[in-house]
């Protein structure tokens, strides 16, 4: 009996972060999608919610976590671990535009993935799909980002000016033709993948 695809719904995402506006920004962003998002505040609360087993992605303030903390070390160890070996978490440091002499060399030497804020919407949303894809929470990398983000962007532009958690405006405007570069490139894509229907399963 085929297992049935795993819904937008079931694609658990984990936000640690004590700033408000920031928290709320990126549930904003991430429920658009159709994901399930949670908020702590508190590193603490990690450990509880990831023994759940229901994330696939923790993005996690790298201002709570630090470098040298048991969350840090368990995150590093979750995300280290491939999926082929068992590993369904992967994880990605936000990390605050005045930290970033302190902390990204160091995360780079770990590989690890990382956005430094304010970051462009569309380079984060990627970097969420990337992770997801690696864990199999999500077929394919989110291909319409770009074409949703027409209609959207204002929106979001107004939300980045209130919050300062994204770059400039000039970072969410496509032109007309990025934008029918981008449907060319999505037609081609759906004609190449072909609708799975294994990722889903009572392990999640």
């Amino acid at each position: 009996m085929a297992t049935a695809p795993v819904l937008p719904s079931q694609v658990g995402i984990l936000i640690l972060d004590e700033d408000n506006a920031h928290q709320g920004t990126l549930r904003q962003i991430l429920d658009s999608e159709g994901w399930r998002v949670r908020l702590v505040t508190d590193p603490k609360l990690l450990f509880t919610e990831l023994k759940s087993g229901e994330w696939s992605l923790v993005i996690a303030n790298i201002a709570l976590t630090g470098l040298d903390t048991p969350v840090y070390t368990t995150l590093r160890e979750l995300a280290s671990v491939s999926y082929e070996d068992g590993g369904r978490v992967r994880v990605l440091y936000v990390v605050p535009e005045n930290m970033g002499s302190q902390y990204v060399a160091a995360l780079e030497s770990a590989r690890a993935p990382y956005a430094v804020r304010p970051f462009h919407l569309h380079d984060f949303l990627e970097k969420v799909s990337d992770l997801l894809v690696e864990v199999r929470a999500i077929e394919g990398p989110i291909r319409q980002v770009r074409h949703e983000f027409g209609a959207l962007r204002k929106k979001k532009k107004q939300a980045a000016r209130s919050t300062s958690m994204f770059a400039s405006r000039d970072a969410y405007s496509y032109s007309d033709e990025e934008i029918a570069e981008y449907e060319r490139q999505e037609s081609q894509a759906s004609k190449r993948i072909k609708p799975r229907t294994d990722l889903g399963g009572s392990d999640r």
